[in-house]
């Protein structure tokens, strides 16, 4: 089993300020387009800490049964979902969770260009996230955590994909 890297929410919460502090002193994004899921939370925070407008876009990676640990193909959603203007594209800060093998921001990337009701407005596209794996072939403009392996982060909300709705109830009552 691969080596884990336990992130609490405090923690976790640290390293996002960190990257908006990397991201203010260098680049000047008019809008965050974050991968959904792992980059809901980052955006979140950086859309407050920056003030700016955000988008999502929707990716699923498709694996087969039992290859839970495999990145699979990918697939779009048909939309972006945001309330940006199309001028608000000009500058795209793409920002995901993490580069694990590279392939997810790299396709997005493309992805973004090619999407038809911005693709006239995007001038530049930069990208982020809060950690970098040793093995990954993509090199995030902005990363506040570059690690020497390539452990299983994971991260403060995760644990509740091992839970049920019924478990929370019972614990809540």
């Amino acid at each position: 089993m691969a080596e884990k890297l336990i992130i609490s929410f405090e923690e976790y919460t640290r390293i996002v300020e960190k990257l908006a502090i990397e991201i203010h002193n260098n680049y000047r994004p008019t809008v965050l387009v974050g991968i959904m899921r792992g980059a809901a939370p980052i955006i979140d925070i950086l859309s407050r800490i920056l003030k700016l407008p955000i988008a999502y876009i929707v990716i699923q990676s498709y694996s087969g049964k039992g290859m839970e640990d495999q990145q699979g193909q990918l697939m779009f959603a048909r939309e972006i979902s945001s309330l940006a203007n199309d001028k608000d594209f000009k500058k795209v800060l793409l920002i995901d969770d993490l580069s694990d093998t590279g392939l997810t921001l790299n396709k997005s990337i493309e992805w973004l260009k090619n999407y038809g009701p911005t693709k006239n407005f995007i001038k530049e596209i930069k990208t982020a996230c809060l950690w970098k794996k040793k093995t990954s072939a993509f090199q995030p403009d902005f990363c506040p955590i570059k690690l020497d392996s390539d452990p299983w982060i994971v991260q403060p909300t995760e644990h509740y994909e091992e839970l049920s709705i019924d478990e929370i109830i019972k614990k809540n009552k």
